[in-house]
């Protein structure tokens, strides 16, 4: 029984994202790593007690509440088994997010001499893409003329408009007459295909520390800076929803309880 293989198959049917089926994929993995039976034979009790070591590993609860999702997938929805387990889902902690300030992320930015790596990076932060977002761009997904781009299937498989900063319009046409030669082309390339987000990362990383920013910062961290600017600067929640392609306005809530305490100031 080919399990990684089953796994591809029917989460394409069901249409979740590729990120989401690799993710499955590892978990399973790694559970059949530790109980080592045959996937037919599994009961409710080795699942529990596999996530009863990854609790006692000390697992975040994102960790545990995907992994179990993953065992759920695979016998509830391909093997068919009707193995109950009703375990008790791990609250992961409701922590704000790190966000920069303006000033920071202008710091930021001028901290970066390639005039490649500054465009993703202003481009992240302007449109408030998710890194994965960015890599995947194509030059015929930006409609810079009227100042709007598209991300095709972002996350949860989902298309979603995002806006153009006027600012961007003239190096993103320089760039693309220089790096795209067709419509199809990646606006960002790497060695293969398109840039990597480890490469971003690390770009973003660097600029940290070359512009002085103490704060462990990453490319969601400019995502979350923008929603929460949008905010400070008067934009409605849901608008913001809607640039951020949040499913759920009480995700978008969150970028309120941070920029709350400067507008009160």
């Amino acid at each position: 029984m080919d399990i990684p293989e089953l796994i591809r198959k029917e989460g394409l049917r069901r249409g979740l994202s590729h990120r989401t089926i690799r993710t499955y994929r590892y978990c399973v993995r790694k559970f059949f790593m530790h109980c080592k039976k045959d996937p037919k034979e599994i009961k409710k009790a080795d699942i529990k007690e596999y996530l009863d070591l990854l609790i006692e590993k000390g697992a975040c609860g994102n960790t545990i509440n995907v992994s179990l999702n993953a065992l759920r997938f695979l016998y509830c929805q391909i093997l068919n088994k009707r193995l109950m387990i009703w375990v008790r889902f791990s609250k992961t902690p409701k922590t704000l997010p790190t966000v920069l300030t303006k000033e920071e992320v202008i710091r930021l930015i001028k901290a970066i001499n390639n005039p490649k790596h500054k465009l993703m990076i202003k481009l992240i932060y302007s449109a408030g893409l998710r890194v994965s977002e960015l890599v995947n761009l194509k030059a015929e997904h930006l409609d810079i003329a009227n100042s709007y781009g598209w991300v095709r299937r972002g996350k949860g498989n989902k298309d979603r408009m995002f806006v153009i900063a006027d600012t961007l319009k003239k190096e993103l046409v320089e760039h693309i007459f220089r790096e795209c030669p067709y419509s199809s082309s990646y606006l960002f390339k790497g060695f293969n295909d398109h840039i990597s987000t480890a490469t971003i990362r690390t770009i973003i990383s660097k600029a940290a520390k070359n512009a002085g920013i103490s704060k462990n910062i990453h490319p969601h961290t400019l995502r979350h800076s923008f929603s929460t600017h949008l905010i400070e600067n008067g934009y409605g929640v849901a608008q913001i929803q809607s640039l951020l392609g949040h499913s759920s306005v009480e995700t978008t809530m969150v970028y309120v309880h941070l920029a709350f305490p400067k507008m009160i100031n």
